[in-house]
């Protein structure tokens, strides 16, 4: 009995559809790139349903003939290769003729097409990878593809879609990384009614305001490097536009998008020293390369490419990002281009007659006013002590203090009289400005620099290492706290306690300030809006990507809208855990943006203060996220350290 045999072509296709269609995104992927393949300068883009109900990517391109029509829907149909060594000599997007049959494969498609020298056009329906209809239709020159109810005959691949907000951003996000590379094409994309993007036709530096903003051009820097194994253009970021988190990161290889670590650590390496550790600059980046030296099919999505030069890339990138920062940023340089300046002779000492310049002084002068001598305990006149003023005094005979500690009429000598810190003859009350403690007697050193360690007397509960870590003595020995992890997690149980029942407070900013976001980035804040205003965030939609903030949590301090961004910034990481509920994660930003920082001083105060919430927290081990906020230097191991 034979047990092997072909598929049918239904789940062929299905299974192809599996890795190359994976959500709405990818299927807008496929068509526009289609689009700008066919020669067309205006594309748009419709979706209803974040792409679950219709996606309609309309151009003006070439079109395609009846035959043609038919013949894209067929498995590894293609206008693009001929032979296997057309592998090695690509410049188009899609070639390998599995998008079209894929997309069919999972959904219902109509595509209308006309070529430029027919007066009629094609009207094609497929579904389930199975021809419904093919008629004639009256249409403009170019492709209309309708593709409805994604993924209704593969219910569990429907089922595992994320919310509208996220394929909407996925749907964003595909969607920059092909109108970045053909700032020559008009593009649009509408959500239902609302218009998301409208970018007309203009240079790289215009579409990449377009679509992140317009201050995002003061932002950047260009390069350009022109050498024998590739072209690199594009623009950088200027080292103050570094963020944290939601920097704008794009690589394009010959017109297509790429994800490529090692370069981006050629990129970092250039703002080495520059920006500080964690932050990450913006960069969109364009390489031009013979097509011979690279390979785009080492991955499904055609996300990342593999190069023969790999390494001297890398320095060239490097060189080229390094070159743009120097010659761009506002740092002093010497110049040594002298042409069309005047000549100035240089000095000779034996030629020219010219004095070292003279300095005067007054040598009476004192910034300090006079002061009457102190009269001594016996009524005769004495002059001022040597030492008056200074913190240590070695006079081996009791002199009079200053005005400002008057002496006990009835003093002994004192013990510390000849060592090189000796303290006043006799207790002296403390200044005014510090009054002693009513359970202790004034102390002899007060006022000097010169005191024994007040350690012996009361010691602190806490020490605070580099402005950074919180070192405590328990019974087991050194407990060192993260002052800033241990904040985090005190916030982050704070946000979350005062969110579970009614809304937080708010405070209101003096003047609102005024915030953009990218398309993808308002998408996402748009769902998350409501959320926001329960936190006490209240933010007004001024059209554009742009919004206002009028007010911020109660408890919150610094630049509003950096809070507003970071927070914005952590709700578009893809790498939370699925387990993790939108407010916690919102929780979480909040606390991490409001926490306190490394490097900020604290007083025993509120260092004691740190450590009593952070132990009356659910958890005071981990932060949120898993990292450590405490260790225990035991006893035995400082012992054994000291011998």
């Amino acid at each position: 009995m034979d047990l092997i045999h072909l598929l049918p072509d239904t789940v062929a296709n299905q299974i192809a559809a599996g890795e190359v269609i994976q959500r709405p995104a990818s299927v807008i992927k496929e068509l526009v790139e289609n689009a700008v393949d066919a020669g067309a300068t205006d594309i748009h883009v419709i979706i209803v349903d974040a792409g679950r109900t219709t996606i309609q990517v309309i151009d003006n391109g070439h079109g395609m003939s009846e035959t043609d029509a038919r013949m894209a829907f067929e498995r590894h149909a293609t206008s693009k290769i001929q032979k296997a060594d057309d592998l090695f000599a690509l410049h188009t997007m899609g070639f390998r003729g599995e998008a079209l049959p894929s997309i069919a494969a999972v959904a219902q498609v109509e595509l209308t097409t006309r070529t430029a020298d027919e007066e009629i056009g094609t009207r094609l329906s497929i579904a389930a990878s199975k021809v419904l209809s093919q008629e004639p239709a009256s249409c403009p020159v170019g492709s209309s593809f309708k593709v409805e109810n994604l993924f209704y005959n593969v219910p569990a691949r429907r089922k595992f879609l994320k919310s509208n907000a996220t394929e909407l951003n996925n749907i964003i996000t595909a969607f920059e990384r092909i109108v970045l590379v053909y700032p020559d094409v008009a593009f649009t994309l509408h959500a239902g009614d609302t218009e998301v993007m409208n970018l007309r036709r203009g240079t790289l530096l215009q579409r990449i305001t377009d679509v992140f903003g317009r201050r995002f051009s003061q932002d950047l820097m260009p390069v350009e490097v022109t050498t024998t194994m590739a072209t690199v253009t594009g623009f950088v970021g200027k080292p103050e536009a570094a963020k944290k988190k939601g920097a704008h990161q794009f690589f394009f290889v010959n017109g297509r998008y790429m994800k490529h670590a090692y370069f981006h650590k050629a990129v970092l390496n250039a703002y080495e020293r520059i920006v500080p550790e964690g932050m990450q600059p913006p960069y969109f980046l364009y390489f031009d390369v013979p097509a011979t030296d690279i390979d785009v099919n080492i991955h499904p999505t055609k996300t990342e490419i593999k190069f023969e030069n790999e390494q001297a890339l890398w320095q060239i990138l490097t060189a080229a990002v390094k070159d743009a920062i120097g010659r761009f940023c506002d740092i002093p340089a010497i110049d040594f281009d002298t042409e069309g300046r005047p000549d100035i002779p240089p000095f000779n000492p034996l030629q020219d007659d010219i004095a070292a310049p003279r300095v005067t002084y007054n040598p009476a002068y004192t910034p300090f006013p006079p002061q009457k001598a102190a009269a001594s305990p016996t009524g005769s006149s004495s002059s001022p002590s040597p030492y008056v003023g200074t913190s240590c005094q070695s006079s081996s005979a009791p002199s009079p203090a200053p005005a400002a500690f008057p002496a006990s009429p009835s003093s002994s000598p004192s013990p510390y009289a000849g060592t090189p810190c000796q303290s006043s003859p006799a207790p002296s009350p403390a200044p005014a400005a510090f009054p002693a403690s009513p359970s202790s007697s004034p102390s002899p050193y007060a006022g000097t620099s010169c005191q024994p360690s007040l350690l012996a007397e009361k010691s602190p509960v806490h020490y605070q290492y580099k402005a950074r870590y919180i070192m405590t003595a328990v019974k087991s020995g050194l407990m060192i706290i993260d002052q800033y992890r241990a904040s985090v997690r005190i916030l982050y149980e704070h946000y979350l306690a005062k969110t579970s029942d009614r809304p937080m407070a708010s405070q209101s900013v003096l003047f609102p300030e005024v915030v953009e976001f990218s398309s993808a980035e308002a998408a996402l804040l748009t769902e998350a809006l409501p959320l926001l205003t329960e936190m006490g965030f209240d933010l007004s939609d001024l059209g554009g990507g742009s919004y206002a903030v009028n007010a911020i949590p109660a408890d919150a301090d610094g630049d509003p809208v950096a809070l507003v961004q970071s927070l914005v910034a952590d709700i578009a990481e893809k790498t939370a855990s699925p387990l993790v509920t939108r407010r916690e994660r919102l929780a979480l930003s909040l606390a991490r943006a409001t926490a306190v920082p490394y490097g900020q001083l604290l007083s025993n105060e509120e260092m004691d203060s740190i450590t009593n919430q952070l132990f009356a927290c659910t958890n005071v081990n981990y932060t949120p996220d898993g990292r450590a906020i405490l260790c225990i230097l035991p006893q035995s191991d400082i012992e054994h350290l000291l011998g």
